[in-house]
């Protein structure tokens, strides 16, 4: 276990193999397969810096966020032109919170080490019902059919939303380069959008085999004086459907970005 200096709380510990990937990720000369898009930011939203979010998504006017960091997680409805809470449930403190997804009425929440997958009336935020898994849990999307998880790893997972339990997976990869530590997911035009653990970019995934389709380079979008600490990383993608809208936010960030990729200047 690991603990962030200046909160004294546990947080995830990054590992040699980490480091390297996240050094490249971050530096100008890390080469890769797909090809890298920039971004434009088209608008702001407010976004509390008590949130250490680890899911995200937009539904109905509202942002859902899902946060972790045992003692503190919890599941909010959003407005977003205010950044307050209309909704919040509280997990037990002995959780630490994990990735959501809307299922039908319901919403999903599970948590990084208890392996407790926590589902709740999405109008209300009642408890409906729980499910187990194994492994870690981290990020959280779906498709029409599935749910789609990450666990910090290369592997994405798809699930039975009526068990929680696994139907397949798929290993990403750019080129022959295995992509580990994919965390928040949003499904977005038949592609995964994926945030990689403390770096800036989204890999745009295929569903199918896991090859990474492009990058979206978010190198810049909140200037580090506004970061909390080492662990207020990009992490939160969400989309607004109906009038196609890209949203990503991070932990403990004071901003919610409405963003739109665009071909990165040479």
């Amino acid at each position: 276990m690991c603990y962030n200096v200046k909160s004294m709380v546990p947080v995830r510990c990054r590992s040699f193999a980490t480091l390297v990937l996240a050094a490249c990720l971050l530096s100008a000369h890390c080469v890769f397969a797909a090809p890298t898009m920039g971004y434009t930011v088209v608008a702001r939203y407010p976004h509390s810096t008590d949130s250490y979010t680890e899911g995200f998504l937009y539904l109905d006017g509202l942002f859902y966020e899902g946060t972790g960091i045992a003692g503190r997680s919890a599941l909010l409805a959003i407005q977003p032109e205010t950044g307050e809470p209309v909704q919040k449930r509280e997990l037990p403190p002995q959780y630490f919170g994990e990735g959501i997804v809307d299922w039908g009425p319901n919403l999903y929440q599970w948590t990084w080490k208890s392996q407790i997958c926590f589902v709740y009336d999405r109008f209300t935020l009642r408890p409906v019902k729980q499910f187990t898994y194994t492994g870690e849990g981290w990020g959280m999307t779906r498709t029409a059919k599935q749910l789609i998880t990450s666990d910090g790893t290369a592997t994405l997972r798809f699930r039975d939303p009526a068990t929680f339990k696994e139907t397949r997976h798929i290993v990403v990869k750019d080129g022959t380069s295995l992509i580990e530590n994919l965390n928040e997911l949003e499904f977005i035009k038949g592609e995964i959008y994926a945030n990689v653990w403390h770096s800036d970019v989204i890999a745009r995934i295929d569903p199918r085999d896991g090859h990474v389709i492009a990058w979206i380079d978010l190198a810049g979008l909140l200037p580090a004086d506004q970061k909390i600490n080492e662990e207020s990383v990009l992490n939160g993608i969400a989309y607004d459907a109906r009038r196609d809208r890209l949203f990503v936010t991070g932990k403990q960030w004071p901003t919610v970005f409405e963003i739109k990729p665009v071909p990165r200047r040479p």
